[in-house]
């Protein structure tokens, strides 16, 4: 059983700085891309900012500049450091891992974390 779970959102002014974490827990052998996607209210889960196992970050033309996404020395973590928030950016945020639970069979899954809401508001 592989779980993810998220911490850290919460209500935040313009202009302010948050910081969202994602712990990877479980029956887990690798975790390759680590990444964070967002949903708003009305519109579809969009990527926010992935990163690979190696550390190579993208992100989405939203959010550069003003996100980083990092991994855990023990590759089972990341992080969403957000600064400069606008209101635009509220969305529940969501942690998403591409994990090899087993050895064997040599199969990866696409797992989520259940969501933290992040809200930008004066």
């Amino acid at each position: 059983q592989v779980q993810l779970v998220e911490s850290g959102g919460g209500l935040v002014q313009p202009g302010g700085s948050l910081t969202l974490s994602c712990a990877a827990s479980g029956s887990i052998f690798s975790i390759y891309t680590m990444a964070w996607y967002r949903q708003a209210p009305g519109k579809k889960r969009e990527l926010v900012a992935s990163i690979s196992r190696g550390g190579v970050p993208n992100y989405a033309d939203s959010v550069k500049g003003r996100f980083t996404i990092s991994r855990g020395n023990t590759k089972n973590m990341v992080f969403l450091q957000m600064n400069t928030l606008k209101p635009e950016d509220t969305a529940v945020y969501y942690c998403n891992a591409d994990i090899r639970p087993t050895q064997a069979p040599p199969y990866e899954f696409d797992y989520w974390g259940q969501g933290t809401q992040v809200t930008v508001s004066s």
